[in-house]
């Protein structure tokens, strides 16, 4: 490639041709491997890269090799990420065994790894080059569950750049996926072996839909928010909240007596709602709609086994009228937040599955936000033998309504991140900073 400027340097990145990658030397009698309901509706690309400085008492040349013969053995626990995505005869997502394997691409940057600066906010371009994608993929069966791209850099660091369906693993199994294969890679055994079963999720013999579902209701665009989209070029910010800003959120949040005590991941999604539904210029007669994943696997009587490989997710939401959003007290947002958290427990779970097995629904994303939380993830603890990454991120979000929190190494803060219209992100800016 021709190279590409990063703070203020060439970087430029020279990648082998793919090699797959088999799970090493174990068959299965099993055809295809089931996909839950819940992991029917997020079959969308995450891309990930962390990055590895150089290590004084271990040199790099061979890091490629000790990955890549780790990611064989790994696939053996791990054995659908080697097969192929397809649909079965009912019309669901489901995993062909075929042992296929996992694209593994090795590539060189002329530069040191200094060069990427902070990866914290999204860089399509730049960060895309230490990922491995199929450009001429014209759908989602046609892309790998898996791809990994090994990447050195003249000063002895490298990258791991990694794409994985999300319909495999929703945060908490990829980190696990991403942790056993480190382990395996410095010859130690599994933590957190894979429970591979997702036929536990399955729906009930006669589904039964106990909730009314207003995350997958369709809203009508009356804001023409689809047109500023359109006309204007997204750009990707992150902000940063630490445990002050965030006390002082609580405490706005908490000023006026209607509610007793909240986190702060609540204080944090209302204030993102309201400042992103002003930032875009939303009409107060528009209905907006905020999604976001709660974790499932405490939910259940028993809960889910240690090790779930899967999504353990379900999408909860909140809904109202914008004017009802930003006119009222910050406590009563922070109040619908809670609401739709307390809301979820296994009835609802069970509820959210039959109901995609009865519509076939998917949630719809106009005038919507959909928040992801990755602040318990720990990512920063990948170890392949070379220490820990010096820092992980996002090549880009899955989709323009996404807002990624994340934890910033060990501080005890949050990042949020987010893509927006030029104008709308200096308004977002504006009022979040306030």
């Amino acid at each position: 490639m021709d190279g590409i400027y990063r703070t203020g340097k060439v970087f430029s990145v020279k990648k082998s041709q793919p090699i797959l990658v088999q799970s090493e030397g174990v068959t299965r009698d099993e055809e295809f491997y089931f996909l839950s309901n819940l992991d029917q509706n997020i079959a969308v690309i995450i891309q990930t890269v962390y990055c590895f400085k150089q290590d004084d008492m271990k040199c790099s040349k061979n890091v490629a090799n000790v990955i890549k013969q780790a990611l064989a053995k790994v696939l053996v626990h791990f054995y659908p990420l080697a097969g192929n995505l397809t649909i079965s005869p009912d019309g669901k997502l489901i995993v062909e065994c075929s042992n296929d394997g996992v694209p593994f691409v090795e590539a060189v940057a002329d530069c040191s790894i200094d060069v990427l600066g902070d990866i914290t906010i999204p860089d399509p371009v730049i960060l895309g080059e230490l990922v491995h994608t199929i450009p001429g993929a014209k759908n989602i069966l046609e892309m790998p569950l898996l791809t990994a791209q090994v990447t050195r850099f003249k000063c002895g660091g490298f990258v791991l750049g990694m794409t994985i369906n999300h319909c495999m693993t929703d945060g908490i199994s990829a980190m696990e996926f991403v942790n056993s294969w480190a382990e395996t890679a410095r010859g130690m055994s599994l933590t957190i072996p894979p429970f591979v079963d997702r036929s536990i999720l399955r729906s009930r013999q006669s589904p039964t839909i106990s909730y009314d579902h207003k995350e997958f209701m369709e809203i009508q665009d009356k804001s023409n928010m689809e047109r500023l989209y359109k006309e204007e070029q997204i750009v990707y910010n992150s902000f940063y909240f630490d445990q002050e800003k965030i006390g002082r959120l609580k405490k706005l949040a908490m000023e006026d007596g209607e509610i007793k005590s909240c986190t702060s991941f609540t204080v944090l999604t209302a204030l993102v709602w309201r400042a992103r539904s002003k930032a875009l210029k939303m009409k107060p007669h528009q209905e907006t709609k905020l999604l976001f994943a709660v974790d499932g696997r405490s939910k259940f009587s028993p809960p889910l086994p240690k090790g779930y490989f899967g999504n353990g997710i379900v999408l909860t939401c909140c809904l109202c009228k914008v004017g009802e959003l930003v006119q009222k007290p910050f406590s009563h947002v922070v109040g619908l937040v809670q609401d739709a958290i307390k809301m979820v427990d296994e009835e609802f779970i069970r509820s959210t599955i039959d109901y995609f097995e009865v519509t076939r629904a998917r949630p719809s994303l106009t005038a919507t936000l959909l928040i992801t939380s990755w602040t318990r993830l720990s990512f920063n603890t990948t170890n392949f033998g070379w220490g820990d990454p010096s820092q992980s991120g996002c090549v880009t979000l899955p989709e323009k309504e996404v807002v990624l929190f994340l934890s910033k190494g060990r501080e005890k803060g949050t990042t949020l991140l987010l893509g927006l219209p030029r104008t709308a992100m200096k308004t977002f800016q504006d009022l979040i900073l306030a």
